[in-house]
């Protein structure tokens, strides 16, 4: 018995003890890593569920002498840089006093001039739009429009502060012998100036001052007067107009609703009246939403919803689409932010709701039963309310992300300019533009993608795997399969490029014969096999069998296509009028994208063919051969010992396969990227395209600002990936254990 060394066996005492925790280290390190990546996107995504809150800047107390003139308006204005927020009042005298919220004192005080030659001395009526504007209805029924304007100035200690003033912008003087109870005036971007006047008895008067230029330069004003009809209307006691004086809405006492749509030569051009509400309740507020489109609409039972043109037998008609969270008491007040579809209301029992429109959350309540006025910031960030004691109350509102809801994310959403609700995503646009966030066209996309690519990948990939490792030669093995592992080298970017410019338009224009050649196909290789059995009688043609049939097959598939590519033409003279793409559009509504679940099959199939290959021929290689022999020595075929020993006893490892390239497909990105067209839709056809999950993080990525709402969502989707795929790999370890423990005893 030779001498035991022992120096050498505590040299390798201490290695193995060395690599068990370098191993240990390096799992507990990658579980770590995972952990601290989920925590992180869930981390940045948390935020987009958060309340808003209102968080106190100031109270002021005004003046005795303030309070007594009469109080009719209150704002805020809310500054982008280091500054003090600035609140203003509107006293009946049409003085505007303006306070800072910082220090509580008074800055300065300026008079809103009636038009010129107007006799009046005290403001009636005020009504408040665009955030910062104010349209002032004199005693003499004479109309003011006013806009709040601030700027930064330097102090006299270097600090910086908030400088705000009062600028009148349009005046129109009086109707003689017709008083008004309400007054808007509007002004355009072209300088057009249209006033509504709600007189007394429930007439509404309508006139417009148009000024126009000609080539030379030259002005020319000219005054019209819209002919309104209000027959058939009870009184009404609300009015609403878009910035641009082309809409103007009327709500009645008996809940209905009444929109009129001007043209450029001061007529009616169309019309609406109905009762919005079957109950008749009274409609007491009445304001335009960020855009212009939408009405907001609150009654005297304190419900507050939304209406919008939707188009129902080729005419636009105004439906109620949003219903927002109710008030206890009569609505008083409507005030919409210029920067988001969010709007902050009054109840006459003093409770403030800001709601967001299109997801209909409610996103502040505050109870403070002494408001009379209330204020809301241009950004939406700031809101004041003054109290029936001449107490102003300020606020900061901090808001991030309202329009984001589980019903914006995963529901249907009725927006803008649409008939019905839809899944939409989409986060580009205008000024006044609504982004859309719903994640289910890209769920859509996402399994869509993935289900047209596993349909081509895993038949080509099993039966490939099966003839490698049960049916051809060992040299042949040798060869064929270091081949297909190199396709999974192949850069993702490599193949978007090949199949964006090289595939699409080859499929596009034989997508005809690629459909005839799943006819074709079978076809030819079922008479190709009829034949061969008169062939095979010689003996070079059995020889052909033993592990070389797939060269029998070249000629037979090679048959197959060029029978597909003949028929195609034909065919579509025959069938589709000569032009099966518009055929397509015109029978069947669908449009053919040039790329499309067609063009990424075969891309995103080639990418997961190398996988599920690999596994499965490894796995049905590891079979052992005293299983096939033995079956076979019971005198089974060999497609009988596949079918019944073989298959069974790889099963876990071919479905482990599967489930791996089923998650290479789901987080596949540059293929899809370069090869879907990126299309947000959701469509099961395999004619239009498509957008991942992936795709949507690396498109939209570059343009998402850090903290806002579309960055959050794409780390959203992140999260979604992760799901997706854990759940995965998590089903498909269950079915592999059960596999596992059923056919492991064979």
């Amino acid at each position: 018995m030779p001498a035991v060394d022992l120096a050498t066996l505590r040299r390798v005492k201490r290695r193995d003890r060395l690599a068990r925790w370098v191993i240990v280290a390096g799992g507990v390190l990658v579980i770590a890593s995972v952990i601290a990546i989920l925590v992180l996107i869930v981390g940045v995504t948390a935020p987009l569920f958060g309340s808003a809150t209102a968080d106190p800047l100031a109270s002021v107390q005004l003046p005795g002498s303030l309070v007594r003139q009469g109080i009719l308006a209150v704002g805020i204005t809310m500054p982008a840089a280091q500054a003090s927020p600035v609140a203003h009042t509107l006293t009946a005298g049409g003085a505007f006093t303006f306070w800072d919220l910082a220090t509580g004192e008074e800055i300065g005080r300026q008079p809103a001039a009636p038009p010129p030659g107007a006799s009046a001395a005290k403001v009636v009526g005020v009504e408040q739009h665009a955030g910062s504007r104010y349209s002032l209805l004199w005693s003499d029924g004479s109309v003011s429009l006013v806009e709040m304007q601030s700027a930064m100035r330097t102090g006299t200690g270097g600090g910086r502060q908030l400088e705000c003033h009062a600028k009148g912008l349009a005046n129109v003087g009086p109707e003689p012998g017709k008083p008004a109870t309400k007054a808007l005036l509007r002004q355009s971007a072209s300088g057009t100036t249209t006033c509504v006047r709600l007189l007394h008895g429930g007439v509404l008067a309508v006139s417009r001052l148009v000024v126009s230029e000609d080539l030379l330069g030259e002005k020319e004003t000219k005054r019209q007067a819209i002919d309104v009809d209000t027959k058939g209307l009870a009184a009404i006691t609300s009015i609403a107009m878009d910035q641009e004086g082309t809409t103007l809405y009327a709500g009645t006492e008996a809940g209905q609703l009444a929109r009129w749509q001007f043209d450029d030569e001061g007529s009616v051009k169309a019309g609406e009246r109905f009762t919005a509400f079957p109950d008749r309740r009274k409609i007491t507020a009445l304001a335009m939403v960020f855009g212009d489109v939408s009405l907001a609409v609150g009654d005297q039972t304190g419900g507050l919803s939304v209406w919008f043109p939707v188009r129902r037998e080729d005419k636009a008609r105004l439906t109620r689409v949003h219903t927002l969270s109710p008030h206890a008491a009569a609505v008083r007040e409507i005030l919409p932010s210029q920067r988001t579809k969010s709007l902050a209301s009054v109840a006459e029992d003093g409770s403030i709701h800001l709601d967001h429109v299109t997801s209909e959350r409610l996103l502040l309540s505050l109870e403070s039963p002494a408001s009379s006025r209330i204020g809301f910031a241009l950004r939406g960030n700031g809101l004041v309310a003054l109290n029936e004691d001449g107490m102003l109350d300020a606020r900061a509102i901090d808001a991030p992300h309202p329009e984001v809801s589980w019903k914006t994310l995963f529901g249907r959403v009725h927006y803008e300019g649409y008939d019905e609700p839809a899944y939409v995503w989409q986060t580009t646009g205008g000024d006044d533009f609504e982004a859309k966030v719903s994640l289910v066209p890209l769920l859509s996309g996402t399994l869509k993608g993935t289900a047209y690519a596993m349909l081509l990948a895993v038949p080509l990939a099993l039966f490939g795997a099966v003839y490698t490792s049960h049916f051809t030669t060992p040299a042949l093995k040798r060869a064929i399969k270091p081949v297909v592992e190199v396709m999974a080298a192949i850069p993702s970017v490599v193949l978007g490029f090949l199949v964006a410019l090289w595939l699409a338009p080859i499929a596009q224009r034989w997508i005809l014969a690629i459909f005839l050649g799943i006819a074709t196909l079978p076809a030819s290789l079922v008479l190709f096999l009829v034949g061969w059995q008169v062939l095979r009688r010689w003996h070079w043609a059995r020889r052909l069998e033993n592990g070389y049939e797939f060269l029998i097959l070249v000629p037979a598939l090679v048959a197959g296509v060029a029978l597909a590519a003949l028929l195609a033409s034909p065919v579509e003279s025959l069938l589709f009028d000569g032009n099966f793409r518009l055929w397509l559009y015109d029978s069947a509504g669908v449009r053919y994208d040039q790329r499309n679940c067609v063009v990424i099959a075969f891309g995103l199939g080639f990418a997961v063919i190398p996988i599920i290959f690999s596994i499965a021929e490894d796995s049905l290689s590891s079979v052992p051969y005293t299983l096939t022999a033995s079956s076979m020595a019971l005198g089974a075929s060999r497609w009988q010992t596949l079918w019944r020993v073989i298959l069974p006893s790889a099963s876990p490892g071919i479905f482990a396969g599967i489930m791996i390239g089923l998650g290479r497909a789901v987080g596949e990105t540059m293929i899809v990227l370069m090869a879907t067209g990126n299309t947000p839709i959701c469509d099961w056809s395999p004619f239009n395209g498509m957008r991942t999950l992936s795709a949507n993080i690396a498109v939209e990525i570059p343009e998402a600002p850090v903290g806002g709402t579309l960055y959050r969502v794409l780390f959203l989707c992140a999260v979604l990936l992760f799901i997706l795929t854990f759940a995965l790999n998590t089903a498909a370890e269950l079915v592999r254990q059960g596999l596992r423990k059923r056919y492991g005893r064979l």
